[in-house]
């Protein structure tokens, strides 16, 4: 009789104990220290500027050596949405893309260009197991095809929905997004092919501190030409790409519901319950099994005991 007490009251510690640990709310982000990259460049965008040339996707598909497109770039039938209202986004075969959204109060449509943000602490990163991304000091968030196993939590992590996945090859799993051209241009203190390919000065490529302020500055001067806010100096703990726009920032398609610290909190928050799922889930098991089977451990009573019991 002790024994099965025992036994049962081990077993209901033993639940409520993983219940508790796996519900338990993840450690907040507010104390986290963002880390900073004094030295790293980034890009403003600024949608005032942007005309929808799509000079930047031809310039993007060039340096990348990616696949022709469909339809010449000067094709503006890409705009429209698909049958399902989506617009169009970065896939396997292009690492940028312009999306355009149409005002009524105004004389012509907006235009925002789409890629990697390159977060300052990435997402991708830290939900990848095999360590496939690094965040380099010049600001890029790179990708080694070569580690990767295909899980695809990066593209589940990722706020920005991002990454995606080469489904052409299943053999040969790789993710394909914006490398901010780091190979052949950022390390060397080069702006990405985009920035130069842009005719309109919509994208200026520095170091992210002075687009910052160079973002400022244009606020202060045009205020009623902007919005009073610089998407991406703070969302998601900041990213290398910055945004200005004249109409809210939800209105043309940003997730304006990110929070200011890292992702990256959220994303350990979760992946630290995985390896103790993995280790007491046998354990739970085996309490389950103990519980099932108590009837049969208890030794049968006596005739004599089962009538006392039944007086």
């Amino acid at each position: 009789m002790g024994i099965n007490i025992q036994r049962r009251s081990l077993l209901k510690g033993g639940v409520a104990g993983t219940l508790l640990s796996l519900f338990q709310p993840a450690k907040t982000a507010s104390a986290h220290k963002i880390k900073k990259y004094p030295n790293s460049y980034g890009v403003l965008v600024d949608l005032t500027r942007c005309v929808g040339c799509r000079s930047c996707e031809a310039a993007c598909n060039l340096e990348q050596g990616l696949p022709e497109p469909h339809s010449p770039f000067s094709d503006e039938s890409v705009f429209e949405a698909d049958e399902h209202g989506r617009a169009r986004r970065t896939d396997a075969t292009a690492y940028t893309v312009v999306q355009r959204f149409n005002f009524p109060q105004q004389d012509h449509p907006l235009f925002k260009k789409v890629q990697c943000n390159h977060c300052l602490e990435p997402a991708c990163l830290t939900s990848c197991f095999v360590n496939a991304y690094t965040k380099t000091p010049e600001g890029a968030v790179i990708y080694n095809p070569d580690v990767c196993v295909g899980c695809r939590t990066c593209m589940i992590a990722c706020p920005f929905y991002i990454p995606t996945f080469n489904y052409s090859s299943g053999l040969h799993p790789r993710i394909r997004k914006c490398i901010f051209c780091y190979d052949t241009r950022l390390k060397f203190g080069k702006p990405p092919a985009c920035v130069e390919a842009c005719p309109q000065e919509a994208l200026i490529f520095g170091k992210r501190e002075k687009l910052i302020k160079i973002a400022r500055r244009r606020i202060e001067k045009n205020g009623s030409r902007y919005q009073d806010h610089i998407y991406g100096e703070h969302e998601a703990g900041g990213t290398s790409w910055l945004y200005l726009s004249p109409v809210p920032f939800s209105e043309v398609g940003f997730n304006t519901e990110l929070p200011d610290e890292p992702i990256l909190d959220g994303v350990k928050g979760f992946l630290a319950i995985v390896p103790m799922v993995l280790t007491i889930w046998p354990a739970l098991f085996a309490g389950f099994h103990l519980l099932a089977t108590r009837k049969e451990l208890k030794p049968p009573a006596t005739n004599g005991t089962h009538e006392e019991e039944t007086r």
